[in-house]
């Protein structure tokens, strides 16, 4: 199996900012793709940001330059820094990994618990 673990949520002012971090832990063979989401409350999950191999890198709009995605494939690590965060960032962030467990096996979506991300005005 795959788990993911974030990291990094907290409550901060607006204009703030925070680095959330996921690591990929498991039986992993290759990762194809990392990306963050979030979900606020009464709200469907948004994709904020994606790392994809063989498209690059994707940021929803509502980022608009404030928010910056890396990742460390030595390590199965994906981070999301975030800043002049605004109120409207409130959200549970989610970490999401494209995984082959195995070679030759197919890639599987996995998705972590989440971190709460809390921003006030």
């Amino acid at each position: 199996q795959v788990q993911l673990v974030e990291s990094g949520g907290d409550s901060v002012q607006a204009g703030g900012s925070l680095r959330l971090s996921c690591v990929a832990s498991g039986r992993i063979s290759d990762i194809s793709s990392m990306a963050w989401y979030r979900q606020a409350p009464g709200k469907q999950r948004e994709l904020v940001a994606r790392f994809n191999r063989g498209t690059g890198i994707k940021y929803s709009d509502f980022v608009e330059g404030r928010f910056t995605i890396s990742r460390d494939n030595a390590k199965n690590t994906v981070h999301l820094q975030m800043n002049s965060l605004k109120p409207e960032d409130t959200a549970l962030y989610v970490c999401y990994a494209f995984v082959r467990q195995r070679l030759g096996a197919s890639y599987n979506d996995y998705w972590g618990q989440g971190t709460q991300v809390t921003v006030s005005s």
